[in-house]
């Protein structure tokens, strides 16, 4: 990690469990709860290691991340009922590789379009971390969703932990 890093000091947050976002450790990366939820379940998930792009991820590592990337999203959808998931891997900002995952739903914004079209000051406007009790629930309801998503992709991630040879702590 590198000191100049926002991700790479909120990920040493996570490490010393004080984090109020945080949601789960994978094989590959963490899951956070973004800081604000604007888009109710706004989700982060941070490669463990600090790379500029996906593609500097080592092969097998990088397999599993998008596996893994994969599993979350799909709770996040479930979790948060989503219509429609945004998924992006951006980097301008943070050059860190993290995937902003949004649950989308009908009628989330006055015109139809990307997350950013929205305000920032309207995107960023609340603090969730000052709501423990919806930040409890929102923890809550993606943890469980990721137990239902990683059990029912069981299978798969096994057959790719054989072939990238890592194991994934939670199964």
């Amino acid at each position: 990690m590198t000191s100049a890093c926002t991700i790479c000091d909120r990920i040493k947050l996570i490490q010393a469990h004080q984090n109020p976002y945080f949601v789960r450790e994978l094989t590959t990366g963490y899951v956070v709860l973004a800081d604000s939820q604007y888009f109710e379940g706004y989700t982060l998930f941070l490669a463990k290691h600090h790379v500029t792009e996906l593609h500097y991820l080592p092969r097998r590592e990088e397999l599993l991340y998008l596996e893994e990337m994969s599993i979350v999203q799909e709770a996040c959808a479930q979790a948060f009922h989503a219509d429609k998931m945004n998924i992006e891997l951006l980097g301008n900002g943070d050059a860190h590789v993290h995937w902003h995952l949004f649950p989308r739903h009908n009628n989330d914004t006055p015109k139809p379009g990307p997350v950013w079209w929205t305000p920032l000051e309207t995107m960023y406007g609340d603090d969730v971390s000052r709501d423990a009790p919806r930040l409890s629930r929102l923890k809550h309801a993606l943890n469980t969703a990721i137990d239902v998503s990683l059990n029912t992709r069981q299978a798969e991630l096994q057959a790719l932990q054989g072939l990238t040879g890592l194991v994934n702590h939670e199964n």
